[in-house]
């Protein structure tokens, strides 16, 4: 796919799946339950068996989560899930992507950089500071910044507004279609990774601008254009 680098001024990130590595994360914690029917798993170790299950899971709870926020329910899921959400991403439980640090230290040399995350505050801000990866974002937007979350628009326009930057000069970096649409909706270029919960025909058929492997290939895409003189 063809992306022009040059008008982009700021970058904004997803967490979950672009970030923190969170199918891991979870076929980690899968896999234990997994344990005591190891015999019933036709032979496969329970990691393998979780990361599977993970797999078939991920499209069918986008759709859901699509779903939801068409009738706006997303808020509500989010206040009722809090407790066991905060439970399982605990500080101490999260997992960085490796070359996420060396990615951002190069990127924010160059330009702004934004969170725009439709976990909750506290969820954000742990995994941001286990892993000391605050002070690469000048705003971070979570669940509880805006009325709505992505996929509509409003968390993206927040986060461009305070960046003081057109939205239309931002490029969502994201792992799923939600992270895609609300892009699309907000008026911004769209960066799918394959690291997270998205699969890559659903995120073309999303209409992702580019796709890639990894959240750090990021990296290989952009030019140091940005905002010039920005340092950490």
């Amino acid at each position: 796919m063809s992306f022009d680098p040059d008008p982009i001024r700021a970058i904004l990130f997803d967490i979950d799946g672009t970030l923190s590595d969170t199918d891991d994360l979870y076929a980690v914690k899968l896999a234990r339950w997994f344990q005591p029917w190891q015999r019933w798993l036709d032979g496969r170790d329970p990691l393998t068996a979780a990361r599977r299950l993970i797999m078939r899971l991920e499209t069918p709870i986008n759709e859901l989560y699509e779903w939801l926020d068409k009738f706006y329910l997303i808020k509500g899921l989010y206040a009722l899930s809090q407790p066991l959400r905060e439970l399982i991403k605990s500080k101490g439980h999260f997992v960085v992507i490796p070359g996420i640090h060396e990615l951002l230290a190069s990127l924010h040399a160059h330009y702004p950089l934004a969170v725009v995350t439709s976990r909750g505050e506290r969820g954000a801000y742990a995994f941001l500071r286990q892993f000391d990866l605050e002070k690469y974002f000048q705003v971070i937007v979570t669940a509880q910044s805006c009325r709505k979350t992505k996929p509509h628009p409003q968390p993206l326009l927040l986060a461009a507004a305070v960046l003081q930057v057109d939205i239309s000069s931002c490029v969502m970096v994201g792992d799923t279609t939600v992270d895609v649409r609300a892009g699309k909706a907000a008026g911004c270029r769209t960066v799918a990774v394959l690291c997270g919960f998205g699969e890559k025909p659903e995120l073309q058929e999303a209409g992702a601008d580019v796709i890639l492997e990894r959240t750090p290939d990021l990296a290989a895409l952009l030019h140091p254009q940005g905002t010039a003189g920005h340092s950490s």
